[in-house]
């Protein structure tokens, strides 16, 4: 098979998948019950999500200038944000391709594309290092919370047909977590999957190691920390939005927001389907909601978000292509 072939069978596989987990996330759906639950959603605060998503993109523009500026000091942040927006875009049709596009568009004499795309490797390596402390962080703050439906759902079921105590299924589980990352390690040469999580384990040490190095420190942890900030509240602003899940709070936005970020590693266009049964799934078996209140806010998450990468990478695209003529 050619190059060509293989990358038109994988797109295919990829949209297959998506198109087979939206059919999953969506099967189960009311739709009077979904419709009379969008009629209901104040749009106000889903306004406001899609305003912290967009400070959220002008911050990342910052943090990614910060980076090549060692590289490049005259990149503007224009450029940069132009850039990040036009990546965004190219991803929601063909995943994966967004950081070529925008290592592209960011290279100059100065910064080759070469050194621009070291900086988006680094820079997703801390992003890996972000969704890590938000897991940890989620299960350290609800852990009242959560270990009980954990408990009741999941390990205490299992423990019975296996029929050992919790104490014994925990001594079990860790066992097998610890053979299974020895075998992602021994045998990351052979199986493609491997090698990528042997890569993510590498990149959030690495992600640590690198902060010693970093010129502008407190700035550069500081937009990062913003980031996620805005991140934790476009998912809190929606949970107001749904007059179901007004009574959540910050900690359940966390919680839904670190979902969120799991579901985008499945390999569909923008996460869709995954991002929605993984919500949905959530918001109904440990929060109670009816599954078409968990489809409508993984829906007005999504899609809010969504349509603002469409107007960002829009108008970069427009603005690049007027700069590039008076050149």
């Amino acid at each position: 098979m050619t190059q060509k072939g293989a990358k038109i069978l994988r797109y295919t596989l990829m949209a297959l998948l998506a198109a087979v987990l939206v059919w999953v996330a969506f099967r189960g759906v009311d739709w009077k019950d979904f419709w009379s639950g969008l009629v209901q959603t104040r749009w106000g605060w889903v306004i406001l999500s899609m305003l912290c998503g967009l400070v959220a993109l002008v911050l990342r523009a910052l943090r990614w200038q910060l980076m090549l500026r060692p590289v490049d000091e005259g990149l503007g942040l224009l450029d940069v944000f132009d850039a990040n927006n036009i990546g965004h875009l190219s991803n929601i049709a063909l995943p994966g391709t967004g950081e070529f596009v925008r290592a592209g568009i960011a290279t100059t004499p100065r910064a080759t594309y070469d050194k621009v795309l070291g900086t988006e490797v680094m820079e997703r390596l801390w992003d890996m290092l972000a969704i890590a402390v938000m897991l940890a962080l989620t299960l350290a703050l609800g852990w009242d919370r959560f270990a009980p439906f954990m408990s009741e759902n999941i390990l205490e079921p299992i423990a019975a047909k296996l029929n050992i105590s919790l104490g014994g299924l925990t001594l079990l589980i860790l066992l097998v977590l610890a053979l299974a990352v020895a075998a992602i390690f021994l045998l990351r040469r052979k199986v493609r999957l491997f090698d990528r999580l042997a890569g993510f384990i590498e990149g959030l040490f690495a992600g640590f190691k690198s902060f010693g190095a970093m010129p502008h420190k407190l700035i550069f942890a500081g937009i990062t920390i913003a980031i996620w900030v805005m991140y934790l509240l476009m998912s809190f602003t929606v949970l107001k939005a749904i007059p179901a899940t007004e009574g959540l709070a910050l900690l359940d936005a966390l919680l839904l927001s670190t979902i969120g970020n799991i579901a985008s590693v499945v390999p569909v266009p923008g996460g869709i389907g995954a991002y929605h049964y993984l919500i949905a799934l959530t918001l109904s078996s440990l929060y109670g909601a009816s599954w078409e209140v968990g489809v409508l806010y993984a829906t007005l998450c999504h899609e809010s978000h969504t349509v603002l990468v469409l107007i960002a990478g829009g108008i970069s695209a427009l603005r690049q292509s007027l700069v590039r003529k008076r050149r």
